[in-house]
């Protein structure tokens, strides 16, 4: 796990690579991934670095597998995964690479020509058929007609018996603007006749099926004919030669039939030539992706490096955590091995300056909870990393607004599914966006059923229904009632519908729940009372506690980063500011609930009053009594004391500052004279001013705004409580009001659906919604006290990506 709770100790080092190794040296690296390369030449176009050749001949291979792929794609032939991981070829075995690649495109090149062009000459011959076949019924529905027209003189042309004709095909989809083209422009004086080609013929080019219908023009004179061939030309309408006479029709006819079956024969050995072709490339393609662009991704590399001038050692520079440094030295040994090198690679730690990517090292289970941490912003490096506390308090903030154990339990189950078939799932390569969104959180996921289930059995809360375990803590049987001068009977609670228990009697609250709340509060009137209160002061409990919590962290950023002046002049006025105001409201809390009885609980003030009249000082508010003796002048003190933490943050630090920096500008004056520009930075004071400023007023204000913000959880609580009864009432009530045969049959439709609105909205919808709270909290109110979040990530060269099976583009 290394440094869990803070990021990686970085270093930047350089390594010295001769020629002839560094090709097997970067391999090597991209296989641990555990250096970030730096480019040494940022002024040098891509096309005048030194392994250009080689990266555009890793690409032209590349180029061709696509294409090969594409192909193997098309003929829907699985391309075979054993999860192998191929070594890098050596850079003289990138000839053979080549020849293999050249030879399979230009092999599978003739044989899409030639499957083209026979399917090109199938197509016409098919089509030739189904005209010679339709000729005959034109040629005898035209006779028909010509054997008329002289008796309708509206057609405005006398049809001889050297009427000329053409045939031939064209798509279905344009005959009827093609009809009305050919009337327009003959102006009535040709006829036409089509009829639609039942099955669907494959288009060579494109491999798509297409319809297309066969058409005969009958017209008179060479004007028209020259009409209609510009017409049917422009329509894209294929025109075939047909025989006049029926007999040479049918010798035809006997001829394309025989062509066509040659030519089928053809085809089909084609396409098994073509079949064997790619599916013995289906089984080396991945393993091709994967050579070619591990090779181009170490000349990428290593054209980063410089080049000394001695033109054999190669020199580059790499970000690589301090723990790592003997697994990278481990690999450069093993590369020069590799190359056959008898001259040894260096690494060497260098000095600077400059910040250092951050790097947490995360497995499967932390990567989901990171992943939320760095979709705020990557840590700044070395700072305090909120993943490992996140792991805990995410979940659980989640379950307080999605408490209910079964709705908990379904959540559970789903992601233990994902869990334990991880490793087949894995394999399957699932490309579903949203399910790899879902399965990429598959622990986050589970540890929130888990918390919920804990969460709803604490608000006993299962699918809006509570379980009585344990019993009742409260009993009706020495229940008084004034109106009937004795104890309640079964007849007082026959003949009333709501009936109040009252805890001071004597008998009636036996104790509290042995965990969790009184079932009997699911049938009470005042539930929701009840349940508010308790949430809203549970929410503000957590809230201060989280905040506070976030407030404490920063102190261990202020121990490492060593500014002892944070930890005085912001760290201890935090603390002391959020603890006075609302730390203090917290223990009244506590201290309300444990100091009234059921028989006091009457007179007990309101916090919140409480809370606002010790913002305004007013303690002589007749309707709300004092908790305590001493109250007023234990609260007057509190505010004073945070009011006096503002101006500390506010103006003490800033001149501390400016203090400090005149100092060091003095004391470097006096050791040496002229060199104070190079050895103190500027201290803008207005600039430290503002910034200060900004922090402290974003401080004071957002522990109020924090703290109520953290009334989501109370507010997202009740909502799904409140929608999970009202599904049941409304939808599972309808099933089980049924009291004959035929209700069960209705119970299971009802049944049906309730499930299904269970899981689309209890479980999805307001889970999401949960998600996207408990997000927001852990952003903006936890992380903002200690985590800055102004890093860049450490983006190590590896070939995982590649391993991963992700080889296409």
């Amino acid at each position: 796990m290394g440094q869990l709770f803070r990021s990686e100790e970085m270093t930047l080092a350089q390594l010295f690579l001769q020629s002839e190794a560094a090709y097997c040296c970067v391999s090597e690296l991209g296989e641990i991934g555990m250096v970030q390369f730096r480019d040494l030449n940022p002024d040098v176009n891509v096309f005048q670095r030194k392994f250009v050749n080689e990266v555009r001949r890793c690409e032209e291979m590349d180029r061709k597998l696509r294409f090969v792929e594409k192909e193997i794609k098309k003929a829907n032939i699985p391309i075979i995964d054993t999860g192998e991981n191929p070594e890098v070829p050596f850079p003289r075995d990138m000839i053979d690479l080549e020849a293999s690649f050249e030879k399979l495109e230009n092999e599978l090149k003739e044989i899409n020509t030639n499957q083209e062009a026979l399917k090109k000459n199938f197509l016409e011959l098919t089509e030739l058929k189904h005209i010679l076949r339709r000729t005959q019924q034109f040629f005898d529905e035209v006779s028909v007609f010509l054997s008329v027209v002289p008796l309708r003189p509206h057609y405005g042309v006398r049809w001889s018996s050297r009427t000329g004709f053409v045939a031939g095909v064209i798509g279905r989809e344009r005959i009827p603007t093609f009809e009305r083209m050919l009337w327009r422009v003959c102006r009535g004086n040709v006829f036409l006749r089509q009829a639609d080609i039942e099955d669907s013929l494959e288009d060579p080019a494109t491999g798509d099926q297409v319809h297309k219908s066969v058409f005969i023009i009958f017209f008179q004179g060479d004007q028209l004919k020259n009409r209609v061939k510009k017409i049917c030309e422009g329509f894209r309408a294929t025109l075939y030669p047909c025989p006049e006479t029926p007999q040479e029709r049918k010798e035809m006819l006997a001829g394309v039939n025989a062509r066509i079956e040659d030519l089928q024969m053809v085809l089909n050995q084609t396409e098994d030539h073509r079949q064997r072709v790619l599916q013995a490339a289906a089984k080396t393609v991945r393993v091709w992706f994967i050579k070619v662009r591990k090779m181009k991704a170490i000349y990428h590399t290593l054209n980063l490096c410089n080049i000394d001038v001695t033109q054999k050692c190669l020199i580059a520079e790499v970000w690589c955590p301090v723990s790592d440094l003997d697994s990278i030295q481990f690999a450069l040994r093993r590369g020069t091995e590799k190359s056959g090198s008898t001259v040894p690679s260096i690494l060497n730690r260098m000095q600077t300056k400059q910040t250092p990517p951050t790097y947490n090292k995360t497995n499967k289970f932390t990567s989901g909870f990171q992943n939320i941490v760095d979709a705020y912003g990557i840590g700044t490096y070395r700072e305090m990393n909120p993943a490992p506390y996140t792991i805990i308090t995410f979940p659980f903030l989640f379950a307080v607004m999605f408490g209910d154990m079964g709705h908990g339990a379904l959540m559970t189950c789903a992601a233990l599914y994902l869990v334990l078939r991880e490793s087949r799932l894995m394999a399957q390569k699932n490309d579903n966006e949203m399910f790899n969104m879902v399965f990429a959180g598959r622990y986050i996921i589970l540890l929130m059923g888990v918390f919920s289930v804990y969460t709803g059995i604490i608000y006993n809360d299962c699918f809006s229904k509570s379980l009585n375990v344990f019993g009742s803590g409260w009993s009706v049987r020495p229940m008084f009632d004034p109106q009937v001068g004795g104890n309640w009977t079964f007849a007082t609670l026959e003949g009333n519908r709501l009936l109040q228990l009252d805890p001071a009697i004597d008998g009636v609250f036996k104790g509290p729940y042995p965990i969790g709340i009184d079932p009997i509060w699911n049938i009470a009137v005042n539930k929701l009372t009840f349940l508010n209160s308790f949430k809203m002061k549970m929410s503000i409990i957590l809230g201060v506690i989280h905040m506070l919590f976030g407030v404490s962290l920063s102190l261990f950023n202020h121990l490492y980063f060593k500014k002892p002046l944070n930890i005085y002049l912001g760290f201890i006025p935090e603390v002391i500011f959020m603890s006075s105001l609302f730390g203090y409201l917290v223990i009244l809390i506590f201290y309300k609930w444990v100091s009234f009885t059921a028989r006091t609980s009457k007179d007990a003030p309101s916090l919140l009053i409480a809370f606002i009249n010790m913002f305004l000082f007013n303690y002589n508010d007749p309707s709300n009594k004092p908790l305590y003796s001493g109250q007023m002048g234990l609260q007057i003190f509190l505010v004073l004391i945070a009011l006096a933490c503002v101006p500390c943050m506010l103006v003490v630090k800033t001149l501390v500052l400016r203090r400090q920096h005149l100092w060091r500008k003095h004391l470097v004056r006096q050791v040496r004279p002229g060199q104070l520009g190079a050895r103190i930075k500027s201290f803008n004071f207005a600039d430290v001013a503002v910034h200060q400023a900004i922090h402290t007023i974003e401080y004071c204000l957002g522990c109020i705004s924090n703290t109520a913000s953290y009334l989501r959880l109370w507010a997202l609580s009740l909502a799904h409580a409140q929608l999970s009864e009202v599904l049941w009432s409304m939808v599972m009530h309808i099933g089980l009001s049924s009291r004959s045969f035929g209700g069960f049959f209705l119970l299971t439709i009802v049944f049906f659906f309730f499930g299904v609105l269970t899981v689309a909205i209890l479980l999805i919808m307001e889970g999401l919604s949960a998600f996207l709270h408990a997000l927001r909290l852990h952003w903006v109110e936890f992380q903002n006290k200690f985590y800055s979040g102004q890093g860049f990530k450490f983006l190590p060269f590896t070939f995982e990506s590649i391993l991963d099976g992700r080889f296409e583009e």
